[in-house]
């Protein structure tokens, strides 16, 4: 019988095929560990890197070529100002940033703007090179690489992608100055949006994102770590942008009106779920 690799019990069967298509265009499965209440992808690819070789891969993007990317762009940057006053509640007296999984350094670049010093880790040459541009000054490929501890982690939607999930945890922990927050965005599989497109869900995005986490499994995830939990806050526009794929996944084809409508009604159930597309995890550690 499967076992989860995070809690180490048996899991059942979730979703037999989700089809990855960004790239491979292969079918995976989604295993559900329910002691954590999360989805496992499976199998785990021995070259997991091939899975990212692609244009259309947003976080590696710099230049917007379609109205879709400029759509994509003007969102993300949207977004970088409300992140901003997520940091400044929480934290209002933090002056140093560390962006784990920084892709071409936009946000980071943001927040040097904002007077903070900024150091991000990127293991993607390309997306790496292009952070050192934006940004003026090394982008590390490992967080092994750096020596200093830091007021603020984020990982803005790379929580999903890491293998070595526990492991990176503990080092993140070990990387936060005393009074310093951790900000973690992942997709969340029990939004509506997810119920109404089933394997067709955008954010599922197997192979790449390796584990589908819930609210549940997040706070279990930090507090075996010794780390809390303290607010948990919506990326409205995910939902939006995660139908208008799935749409295109599910149908051939985009339908902006189809896509919204989908968008929309799944925000206004979280309203009372507090279940959205994708949330923000505000976590501080209890040492």
């Amino acid at each position: 019988m499967k076992k989860s690799p995070i809690s180490n019990k048996p899991v059942e069967l979730y979703l037999d095929k989700v089809q990855d298509h960004l790239v491979s265009h292969e079918t995976f499965q989604l295993f559900y560990d329910s002691s954590w209440d999360m989805l496992l992808t499976n199998p785990i690819p021995v070259q997991l890197s091939d899975y990212y070789e692609s244009d259309d891969y947003k976080p590696h993007q710099h230049n917007a070529t379609s109205f879709f990317d400029r759509l994509y762009n003007l969102v993300r940057s949207r977004s970088y100002q409300y992140k901003y006053k997520i940091i400044k509640k929480y934290n209002s007296g933090a002056k140093s940033i560390l962006d784990y999984g920084t892709a071409t350094g936009e946000f980071l670049s943001f927040m040097q703007k904002k007077t903070f010093l900024v150091s991000g880790v990127e293991p993607s040459k390309k997306a790496r090179e292009q952070a050192i541009k934006n940004l003026n000054k090394n982008i590390v490929v490992s967080i092994d690489e750096l020596e200093e501890s830091f007021d603020v982690i984020t990982l803005w939607h790379v929580l999903e992608h890491v293998q070595n999930l526990e492991e990176l945890i503990q080092k993140l922990q070990e990387k936060l100055n005393k009074g310093g927050i951790l900000l973690v965005a992942v997709p969340n599989f029990k939004s509506a949006d997810t119920m109404h497109y089933n394997e067709y869900w955008a954010a599922y995005d197997v192979p790449r994102h390796l584990w589908h986490f819930s609210p549940n499994s997040i706070r279990q995830l930090f507090s075996k770590h010794k780390m809390s939990v303290i607010a948990q806050k919506p990326l409205f526009f995910d939902s939006f942008y995660v139908s208008l794929l799935s749409e295109k996944y599910k149908n051939g084809k985009t339908n902006y009106i189809k896509a919204f409508y989908q968008g929309l009604k799944s925000n206004l159930q979280a309203l009372k779920t507090g279940n959205y597309s994708s949330l923000i995890y505000v976590i501080k550690s209890d040492l």
